[in-house]
C-alpha cells in the first residue's frame, strides 16, 4: 500500500463527514484543540497508536492511511466487515440551547452505521439505547453549536443523573444542557454553558423528564 500523509488524510475524511476537529479530539480523549494541531501545525509529528486505531475504526478506513505502518496487518477494517455495524437512529427532533423546542412525533430521518467497539468505549452500554439528534439556539455555545448533531445515550438517564450535559423535557419541550448535581440534597442547577443565559438554581428532578445523557457531539465545518 502506498504510504499517504495521514495529515492531509485525517482532513479530508473530517471534511467529508462533517466532524470538527474539537470533536474529534474529545473523541481520541485528548484536549480540544489536539486534532487541529495535528493537521496544522505537524504537532505531534504522528499520531499515537491507540487515537490512529480509534480514529480509523471511526472512519472505517485502513489504519495506514493514518499512519500505521504499510505492513502491518489492520485490524479495525477487518473487524467491520463482519456483524461488528451498529445503526443508530436519527430523529427529526431538535433539543433547544434556546427557550425550548416542542417534542413532537420523533419521526426516524435515517439509520447511521457506527462500529459497536468504538460505541461502547464512547458510551458504554447498550449502543441500541443511543441516538441522534439535532441542537437548535445558541445558549450551549460554545460547547455545542446550532445545527450539532449530538448522540445521546438514554441508557444515561435520570438513575445515573451526575454533572454532565443531557437532553431534557420539561412541558413537553426538548432541552440541552449542562447539569451540575448538589451531591448532599441530590437536587441541581440546569446551566447554559453561554453566559447571556441564566440558571435555574435547586432543581427537583421531578419537575422534568431526563431523556439521557450527550456523549458526543459532531458539526459541519465552516
Amino acid at each position: 500500500m502506498e504510504q499517504q500523509n495521514p495529515r492531509l488524510v485525517l482532513e479530508r475524511l473530517a471534511r467529508e463527514r462533517g466532524d470538527d476537529y474539537t470533536a474529534l479530539s474529545r473523541l481520541i480523549g485528548r484536549n480540544s484543540a489536539y486534532i487541529q494541531q495535528f493537521i496544522k501545525r505537524g504537532t505531534p509529528r504522528r499520531l499515537a497508536e491507540e487515537d490512529r486505531r480509534v480514529l480509523a475504526e471511526y472512519f472505517g478506513v485502513d489504519e495506514r492511511i493514518l499512519g500505521a505502518p504499510v505492513d502491518r496487518k489492520n485490524p479495525s477494517v477487518g473487524g467491520m466487515t463482519g456483524g461488528n455495524m451498529v445503526a443508530v437512529s436519527q430523529y427529526a427532533v431538535n433539543a433547544s440551547a434556546g427557550p425550548g423546542a416542542l417534542a413532537g412525533e420523533e419521526e426516524e430521518l435515517s439509520r447511521i452505521a457506527f462500529p459497536e467497539r468504538w460505541l461502547r468505549r464512547l458510551a458504554g452500554g447498550d449502543p441500541a439505547k443511543l441516538s441522534i439528534i439535532t441542537v437548535s439556539g445558541d445558549s450551549m455555545e460554545p460547547t455545542l453549536s446550532d445545527g450539532d448533531e449530538i448522540l445521546v445515550s438514554g441508557e444515561d438517564g435520570a438513575d445515573r443523573l451526575r454533572d454532565g450535559i443531557y437532553v431534557l423535557r420539561v412541558d413537553n419541550a426538548l432541552m440541552v444542557k449542562r447539569i451540575a448535581m448538589n451531591p448532599a440534597s441530590r437536587r441541581f442547577t440546569i446551566k447554559s454553558d453561554n453566559d447571556g443565559y441564566p440558571d435555574w438554581p435547586d432543581c427537583d428532578l421531578d419537575t422534568l423528564e431526563v431523556i439521557g445523557r450527550v456523549v458526543w457531539a459532531g458539526r459541519r465545518l465552516a
